[in-house]
């Protein structure tokens, strides 16, 4: 018996045997948190962040850095593992904007595995933090009004 299989299409994925499509993943784009709120736990472990700190610290045998912010007088530390990022240039005192999956070790203890680390010295990080702040109202404003559209339409169905 002469089966037709159907003709191969590089759309939306790499073709398997038999014509049946493999989708791609991406990772997840990076959610801007402050270090501070890494590291209070108030991030769950795989959630993809943003974040910036000072490089205060940076071990290239075991692909470690550190990253800290001061913020309501309290500094707060957080561990960067460097190791899909390597080489990786480390200038201490610099200040960095890391991207990547937040971990726990086992004291459960906040980490970053970062997919990618960025010397941000000139940037105005008191400037971004506000951006940070502002985009966070306008989202939850426009989550706000659907929920107030949603209900007024219910209402007049």
């Amino acid at each position: 018996m002469n089966r037709r299989l159907p003709a191969p299409s590089l759309a939306g994925g790499s073709l398997l045997r038999g014509g049946t499509k493999k989708r791609k993943m991406l990772p997840q784009p990076g959610v801007f948190h402050f270090l501070w709120e890494i590291c209070s736990g108030a991030v769950n472990e795989g959630s993809a962040v943003r974040t910036f700190g000072r490089l205060t610290n940076y071990d290239a045998r075991t692909s470690e850095a550190t990253i800290s912010v001061h913020h309501n007088s309290i500094d707060y530390h957080l561990q960067v593992l460097t190791s899909l990022v390597e080489p990786f240039e480390a200038r201490i005192g610099a200040e960095y904007m890391a991207l990547g999956e937040v971990e726990t070790t086992a004291g459960n203890i906040p980490v970053i595995q970062a997919r990618l680390l960025i010397d941000t010295d000139g940037v105005d990080l008191p400037l971004l933090e506000y951006a940070v702040q502002e985009q966070r109202k306008y989202f939850q404003q426009r989550v706000r009004n659907a929920l107030e559209n949603e209900i007024a339409n219910r209402r007049d169905v």
